[in-house]
């Protein structure tokens, strides 16, 4: 029963489409298990290029059962909108499985979202403004409302009025913002839970069952380790565990039927929103990874802060998670480098730390500590081995996995499905 969990180990955007893509030709099932459709996945099939915010990135495999999590809060609307996306360009969605239990993203949550943050001015938290905060406050809070809510017009109706009530009061009270109507967005969700109906099922059920019969589940994490709630740079992290651990709790699978934790990494690294960044680049060097990567948002389209490989973030990712692999990305941008510098320590107040500070604003003033390697000319798209790589290349890739305490089993050589290097099997 190989239950295998895929999370980014850095700040996001490290390329966890293409590597679920790559492995989901491999497995059964995938099963988004966090987060909205503030999440971006780019998959990239021979010519064509998807990009995809809510549903698994396994859905362009037509051999396997994407699946959409508890733990994930939907936008019916948005999922709508990716369904007729897909299947416009032949994609078949009928397979995909709704969990009953998934919060909804109503849209009075997307209201909240955007008021809040230009109310929070300099202080904001740089969301995507999608609703995604306030529809997990509203699990945490018990006045969420779940996908099963949908289809009972009474029961939905109360849940809606005693969710706005308090929200009315601060739109119009804090805000000067016009209350919102719940009779109109009772009417509004209920439209929206016709269609969503033929793809709802008890996921938990599913999976559990698919794991006992021996298929393979890839449980695919939306964001990355150091935007996690609990583990994350915190306050400037997403409202979910998409760290190793939210896979069981965000799909109803328990832990001992996890068999790999794999953890995708930039060979730099990229933050997109507010909040500490020790390698952040300023000048023309992260303007030249930010041009040469294409480093910006899949889901809002804005440029990437960029800066240098952090050892210490990966190794953290490596003990949070338990990961037992790394999937290397994005390689190939970094071609053309004379000298390429990563992240050791940090260097905190004179203080030299080797290992994540625990105190967010010892890491607000971590300064990197660099060790530099030499770099590469050679164009390695077309490098089908590890062997094949220019021998710098080769050291840069060894010593990654060194500082970082995990094997790298993978590694991405350029954008295209095929421009990847296996070098252990992420599937036993």
């Amino acid at each position: 029963m190989p239950g295998i969990v895929l999370i980014g180990a850095q700040w996001g955007d490290e390329g966890k489409g293409k590597a679920t893509d790559l492995i989901g030709t491999k497995v059964d099932y995938v099963a988004r298990f966090n987060g909205g459709n503030n999440a971006g996945h780019s998959v990239v099939v021979g010519n064509e290029s998807y990009a995809l915010h809510l549903l698994p990135s396994g859905i362009i495999n037509p051999h396997l059962t994407p699946v959409i999590g508890n733990g994930v809060v939907v936008d019916p609307e948005v999922l709508f909108q990716e369904i007729d996306g897909l299947e416009a360009r032949g994609i078949d969605c009928s397979h995909l499985k709704v969990s009953e239990a998934a919060h909804i993203i109503a849209p009075y949550h997307r209201t909240l979202d955007k008021v809040t943050e230009r109310f929070l001015g300099k202080h904001k938290i740089g969301t995507t403004g999608r609703g995604i905060g306030p529809a997990y406050a509203d699990k945490i809070n018990r006045v969420g409302i779940r996908v099963h809510d949908l289809f009972n017009a009474k029961h939905l109706h109360d849940k809606v009025e005693a969710s706005l009530h308090q929200k009315n009061q601060m739109l119009v009270k804090l805000y000067n913002r016009r209350p919102i109507d719940v009779d109109q967005t009772t009417d509004e969700l209920l439209k929206l839970g016709e269609r969503l109906k033929p793809y709802v099922a008890n996921t938990g059920l599913i999976l559990n069952k698919a794991l006992d019969e021996g298929k393979t589940v890839l449980f695919e994490g939306a964001q990355a380790t150091m935007l996690d709630v609990d583990h994350g740079t915190y306050p400037f992290v997403t409202s979910s565990n998409p760290t190793a651990g939210g896979a069981c709790t965000g799909t109803g699978v328990g832990p001992t039927k996890i068999t790999r934790v794999i953890g995708v990494s930039k060979a730099y690294a990229t933050r997109v929103g507010e909040g500490p960044f020790p390698t952040e680049l300023f000048d023309e060097s992260g303007e030249w990874l930010r041009q040469q990567g294409h480093e910006f948002g899949v889901t809002t389209g804005r440029p990437r802060r960029c800066g240098w490989f952090d050892a210490v973030v990966n190794r953290y990712a490596s003990q949070v998670n338990g990961l037992t692999d790394i999937v290397l990305t994005k390689l190939d941008v970094l071609t053309g480098l004379k000298e390429i510098p990563i992240c050791v320590a940090y260097d905190v107040d004179g203080e030299r730390h080797d290992d994540m500070p625990t105190d967010q604003a010892a890491f607000a003033a971590a300064k990197p500590i660099y060790e530099t390697m030499p770099g590469w000319d050679e164009d390695i798209s077309d490098c089908h081995t590890f062997e094949e790589l220019p021998a710098t290349c080769q050291d840069y890739v060894k010593r990654l996995e060194e500082l970082s305490n995990c094997r790298i089993s993978a590694i991405g050589t350029g954008p295209q499905r095929d421009h990847i290097i296996s070098v252990h099997s992420l599937i036993d």
